[in-house]
């Protein structure tokens, strides 16, 4: 099976966290391609694909092993060697990728400080030039930076023979939800005519619902706010009587119900500072609600 695509992995030691991203002409490229795990490293496996290299290189990770010392073990044993596309980054970052010559062209990987850049059936090796620059200079969490790679990658012209699907995977330490696991982020768009553009919708979505509120974006809920929001919920069925910019308790239970229907729990609680909403969050109510 053929996973054409490209693709990139990477560590950032600030966030230490480290990611995968893809996108292809392939159905649910994202569920193949990409594996990572918190403190061990992340996998990208492609090309005629073998998904014992993203199990297994990750226990070789696990166990110590470099990613070079992973990829030569990996490599080693396989016959269709020739025929794969792989990329390793391993707990301290350091990377490794293989491109074997049976590789559908343009087939080629670049490596950098903490990454690796992949892709076969390309429109040429300006998509990874133009990757791997986009990653060298962008900025804000690794998320966002793999994003904007993956953007680059299709705007120099990404996998000749069209567009289907495309995904993010991320890990840190405690980074999942409920904080007990590593899974800090996983989004997939598995058949779409336009992949990254929604693959960027949801991984916006993903930091309103589940990213922290910064002190900068905290608001007063003053009378004009508090009218607002009572107009809201009012108009939702939330809240009963008049809109009069009083923020007392029935207020705000009654908008503590909009919130938990709405997922944004992360943003706003009556049991943490009920008298103030993140900008984050309010901007989203007006966009939703009118």
């Amino acid at each position: 099976m053929y996973v054409n695509t490209f693709s990139i992995v990477a560590y950032d030691p600030d966030e230490k966290a480290w990611g995968v991203a893809v996108a292809s002409k392939f159905l649910a490229v994202a569920a193949l391609v990409s594996w990572a795990k918190a403190d061990v490293g992340a996998v990208a496996t492609q090309s005629f694909i073998n998904m014992r290299y993203g199990s297994d290189g990750l226990a070789l990770l696990a166990e110590g092993q470099s990613a070079s010392e992973a990829l030569a073990r990996l490599l080693k044993d396989d016959n269709d060697r020739e025929k794969r596309q792989v990329a390793l980054v391993d707990a301290q970052g350091r990377v490794a990728a293989h491109t074997g010559k049976e590789c559908h062209d343009y087939a080629g990987h670049k490596l950098g400080t903490h990454f690796s850049i992949q892709g076969n059936i390309l429109t040429g090796a300006d998509v990874l030039d133009a990757m791997a620059d986009t990653y060298r200079s962008s900025s804000g969490e690794l998320a966002d930076r793999l994003l904007a790679t993956l953007r680059a990658g299709e705007s120099a012209g990404g996998d000749k023979r069209g567009k289907q699907a495309a995904g993010i995977l991320v890990v840190k330490p405690n980074g999942g939800y409920g904080g007990n696991n590593d899974r800090y982020l996983d989004l997939r768009v598995d058949d779409d005519d336009k992949p990254i553009k929604k693959l960027a919708q949801l991984l916006e979505t993903h930091h309103l619902y589940f990213g922290s509120p910064k002190p900068e974006d905290q608001l007063v809920i003053n009378e004009e706010i508090a009218r607002e929001l009572q107009n809201i919920m009012v108009s939702q069925g939330y809240l009963g009587g008049e809109v009069n910019g009083t923020w007392d308790e029935v207020a705000q239970q009654a908008f503590w119900v909009l919130v938990g229907n709405e997922n944004l729990e992360e943003r706003w609680s009556p049991d943490k500072n009920p008298k103030q909403i993140d900008r984050v969050a309010l901007d989203y109510l007006r966009k939703r609600f009118g």
